[in-house]
C-alpha cells in the first residue's frame, strides 16, 4: 500500500495526500478558513456547521476547478446548484474513487444528542481500506480492518467511557483525535490518560493526538 500523508486541520477536519493529490474531509466553520484549499476531492459526513461550511467548500472549489465534493442527500441538496457538476450523493454501501483515493460509505445515522432532537442522516468514510472517518456517529465498518480511526472524542452527544469501548469495538492499530474544537488543554490531558496505556485499555490501539496542522504518516 502507498503510503498517505494525514494533516489534522481544525475540529473534524482532515486532510490526506498521496501521490500529489489531496483529499479533505469536513471542513466545517471550526476548521480553518482556507482548510480545504488545494483539495482534489472533499467529503462531508453531514449537514452540521462544523463538519458542513459551504463558504469553506466554495474557496477550495474556487482555487481548483477540477475539485470535486461527495457528500450524502441533505448536504448535496442544499449546494449542488451552487457547484452545477461538482457534487455527488453517496450513501451507505457506495464505494467510489476520488482522487486517486478508494472511497467506502458507512452510517446512516447521526448520534442521537438528545430523544427530543430528531436524528439526521450521517456517514463515515473509509479510505483506502485504511483510514476511517465516522463523521458524528460511532460507526464500525462492518467487516472491515481499520489501521488509522479519527475519533470523535468530545461532542454534546458522546461521553468518554462511549470513545473508549468504540476504540475497543473498531480495534484499529492507532487512533487519533477528531471533534475536539471545544476542549481546553486540561481536557486533553485527561483524555490522553485514559485513552492512553494508564487508562482501562482500548484492546492495544495507539491513541494520538496531533494538534492542527500537524502530520503523520500513515
Amino acid at each position: 500500500m502507498i503510503s498517505m500523508k494525514l494533516t489534522k486541520k481544525g475540529h473534524a477536519c482532515v486532510r490526506i495526500e498521496k501521490d500529489g493529490q489531496a483529499l479533505v474531509i469536513d471542513p466545517g466553520t471550526f476548521s480553518e478558513e482556507d482548510a480545504a484549499v488545494g483539495a482534489d476531492a472533499i467529503l462531508v459526513t453531514h449537514e452540521h456547521f462544523d463538519h458542513f461550511n459551504e463558504e469553506r467548500l466554495r474557496t477550495a472549489l474556487d482555487a481548483n476547478p477540477a475539485a470535486h465534493i461527495w457528500t450524502l442527500s441533505s448536504v448535496s441538496g442544499q449546494i449542488s446548484a451552487a457547484f452545477p457538476g461538482r457534487v455527488h450523493t453517496v450513501g451507505e454501501g457506495d464505494t467510489f474513487t476520488a482522487a486517486g483515493f478508494d472511497i467506502e460509505v458507512h452510517g446512516q445515522l447521526h448520534a442521537v444528542i438528545h430523544p427530543d432532537i430528531p436524528r439526521i442522516t450521517n456517514v463515515g468514510y473509509l479510505v483506502d481500506g485504511a483510514l476511517f472517518h465516522p463523521g458524528d456517529a460511532l460507526t464500525v465498518p462492518a467487516g472491515r480492518r481499520v489501521d488509522t480511526l479519527m475519533l470523535p472524542v468530545h461532542a454534546p452527544w458522546n461521553k468518554l467511557a462511549e470513545v473508549l469501548d468504540y476504540v475497543r469495538a473498531v480495534d484499529p492499530r492507532r487512533a487519533v483525535d477528531i471533534h475536539d474544537a471545544l476542549l481546553s488543554d486540561l481536557a486533553h490531558m485527561v483524555y490522553g490518560r485514559m485513552l492512553g496505556p494508564d487508562g482501562p485499555g482500548t484492546g492495544g490501539a495507539e491513541h494520538l493526538r496531533l494538534t492542527p496542522g500537524e502530520s503523520l504518516t500513515l
